[in-house]
């Protein structure tokens, strides 16, 4: 599929919506741009959500991690299977 498009002042280029359909690219996807010695490729980009920990949350890590640490302590038997 081919399409002539237009950058805009700002730099923005759209897409045609069927390019869009058939790339799979959905609103506010993002895109990796990449020169090649073709011009420039355009593919999804995956992102991955992220959790920032907060201190609570890394208490609670560590507290679970004390738990598991002690019931292994108390329970040596069961830890080697």
């Amino acid at each position: 599929m081919k399409a002539t498009l237009s950058v805009s002042g700002r730099g923005l280029v759209a897409l045609p919506s069927k390019m869009r359909e058939a790339a799979g690219i959905r609103p506010l996807d993002n895109l990796i741009a990449e020169t090649t010695p073709d011009g420039i490729l355009l593919r999804p980009a995956v992102t991955v959500p992220i959790e920032v920990y907060s201190d609570g949350r890394i208490a609670e890590f560590d507290k679970a991690e004390s738990e598991l640490a002690a019931w292994f302590k108390k329970n040596p038997a069961r830890s080697r299977r």
